[in-house]
């Protein structure tokens, strides 16, 4: 097994993701703050692992393995604390989204539902003899996946920093509309694109389900 600066990044970004998920349950809006900068350091590592396993050529197994399992538990963690959050206002603030409330059940299935099963389907795959790249289609969604994960917990630090530092006024008021804008309309671009990403792969690589390499 051998451990090179990509693989010890990617397992960095395994082992925030309990720090991720935890810090936007305790009150006050530093921890979400904190919680917020930390995903963009793991977002942005996520990109830069892959980017220095190809430069210096230390493309591994290992690396194949746990790339995936870091973005999946990422995901999976930070949809626990969005979930409860929205569903669950403290008697201050209100953490709903706008024009969404709070996250649909069905939307988080879905999330994590693909997830799983494209996980699946490239094992099965991998079994055949074919590697299934990450496409066009899923790089998007992941991008848009990631800016809506972001955008929420820095959403969660905005309603507690408004209460607590008692804001007031047209800046307040602007931000308020924008940046809950930029949370609903990236949830919603999320779920259609983790839709049609799971269309593009099922369906180019439809061979493999009809039993054929």
């Amino acid at each position: 097994m051998r451990w090179t600066l990509p693989n010890i990044i990617t397992l960095t970004r395994i082992c925030l993701t309990p720090v991720i998920a935890l810090l936007p349950f305790i009150e006050g809006y530093w921890p979400k703050v904190i919680a917020f900068v930390i995903f963009l350091g793991a977002a942005i590592s996520d990109a830069v692992d892959g980017y220095l396993a190809r430069k210096h050529n230390q493309v591994s197994e290992l690396g194949q393995l746990l790339d995936p399992i870091a973005d999946k538990l990422l995901l999976f963690a930070t949809l626990i604390p969005i979930y409860w959050i929205t569903r669950h206002p403290t008697l201050l603030t209100d953490y709903k989204i706008p024009w969404w409330g709070s996250l649909p059940v069905w939307v988080a299935i879905i999330l994590v539902g693909r997830e799983v099963l494209i996980t699946a389907f490239r094992f099965f795959a991998r079994r055949r003899g074919v590697v299934i790249p990450a496409a066009g289609p899923g790089k998007l969604k992941a991008t848009v996946q990631a800016v809506f994960i972001g955008a929420t917990i820095a959403w969660f630090a905005w309603k507690d920093a408004v209460v607590e530092l008692r804001l007031a006024g047209w800046f307040r008021d602007f931000w308020e509309q924008f940046h809950g804008t930029v949370v609903a309309v990236t949830l919603g671009g999320a779920l259609l694109l983790t839709v049609y990403s799971l269309f593009v792969y099922l369906y180019r690589y439809r061979a493999l389900l009809k039993g054929g390499g």
